[in-house]
C-alpha cells in the first residue's frame, strides 16, 4: 500500500461543484491499494502517517506529528483520498500502465479499510469519493511532500 502525504495549510475536494471533504492544517493524503495488499498493510501505513513528525516545533525544526501540532495535543486534519494513478508504471512508454493497482473493488474495499481505521484513531478524518472525478485544492505548507509505501510481510 501506498500514500503521497502532502502537509498544508488547508485542502479539500470538489466533487460536481460540491465540496465533500475539507480540513484546515493537517496532512493531504493520497493512497493507493497495489495488488496484493491487504489490511495489515493499511493498518502499518495508518500508523506510520499518524507518528510522522514532519509539522515543526517552537525551534522550527519538524518534530511533531498531525496527532500534536502544537507540543499540548491539538490535531490536524486528515484528507484521505483515493488515487490509484500513483501505482502508475511509465517505464513502457509515455502511456502509464496501472496494472500494478489493485483491481477496483478490492481497492474500494482497502480504502475503505483505511478510512474506518483512520476515523477510530483520529478525531478529524475528511475524504474524497472513491473513483469519482475529483477536483483537489490544497495550499501545501513548506511544501513537504513525502512518498511512504509499506510492502506485504511476505
Amino acid at each position: 500500500m501506498m500514500a503521497l502525504v502532502q502537509r498544508v495549510r488547508r485542502a479539500q475536494v470538489v466533487v460536481d461543484g460540491a465540496t465533500v471533504g475539507k480540513i484546515e492544517q493537517g496532512l493531504l493524503v493520497l493512497v493507493c491499494a497495489e495488488q496484493g495488499d491487504t489490511e495489515a498493510q493499511g493498518d502499518k501505513l495508518l500508523a506510520k502517517l499518524l507518528k510522522l513528525r514532519i509539522f515543526s516545533d517552537a525551534e522550527g525544526k519538524m518534530n511533531r506529528s498531525v496527532q500534536d501540532l502544537d507540543g499540548a495535543g491539538q490535531h490536524g486534519g486528515l484528507l484521505i483520498v483515493s488515487q490509484f494513478t500513483l501505482a502508475a508504471d511509465t517505464s513502457g512508454g509515455n502511456r502509464p500502465s496501472f496494472k500494478g493497482a489493485a483491481a477496483p473493488d478490492e481497492g474500494r474495499r482497502l480504502y475503505d479499510y483505511f478510512v474506518a481505521q483512520a476515523r477510530t484513531v483520529h478525531p478529524i478524518v475528511q475524504t474524497g469519493i472513491f473513483a469519482a472525478d475529483m477536483q483537489v485544492e490544497l495550499v501545501n505548507d513548506g511544501p513537504v511532500t513525502i512518498p511512504m509505501r509499506v510492502a506485504s510481510a511476505v
